[in-house]
């Protein structure tokens, strides 16, 4: 039986953390759902649909490394409901260090109430990766900072051009 893990979030831009996530949910799930958060309150450097193309063409390849399938998808409402919408059983997160441990057991706790056929499991950060945050990497991009080391290269030059365009 196929199984299918959520993976939720701005992904604005998708870093090098993400990709960390992709490649060690990859090996536990047979599809990966990224699903982009939309919400009014947010004014985002990408668009959804710019995003969900990103996603395609840097973590497409590493789910598929694994023999994983990986799709983009946008949701507005409750990750459990967008689980269920794409019949994932799995959400799977990274934790960085343990300010994000802290908030994200009180949000799978949450969800296991409301979901308990849902299961959240985490991801310890790679050392490389565990300082990246897309917040970081969109001010250093919007001072004209180099971001390489933060984000795939074509993301990279997608937030160049972008932000060289402004």
């Amino acid at each position: 039986m196929a199984r299918t893990a959520l993976f939720t979030g701005s992904f604005d831009p998708v870093t090098n953390g993400h990709l960390d996530v992709v490649r060690q949910a990859s090996r536990v799930a047979d599809h990966i759902v990224m699903a982009i958060g939309v919400h009014s309150s947010k004014t985002p450097i990408f668009s959804s649909e710019e995003r969900a193309e990103l996603i395609n063409l840097v973590c497409g390849p590493v789910a598929a490394e694994s023999g994983a399938t990986l799709e983009a998808v946008t949701f507005k409402d409750l990750a459990v409901d967008a689980a269920r919408r794409h019949g994932a059983t799995l959400i799977v997160r990274g934790l960085r260090d343990g300010t994000d441990f802290d908030y994200e057991i009180q949000m799978a706790s949450m969800n296991a109430a409301m979901a308990p056929e849902i299961q959240t499991v985490f991801f310890a950060a790679s050392p490389l990766v565990r300082p990246i945050t897309a917040t970081l990497v969109r001010q250093i991009a919007g001072m004209g900072g180099d971001v390489s080391a933060f984000v795939p290269e074509r993301v990279a030059t997608r937030l160049t051009e972008t932000f060289n365009r402004r």
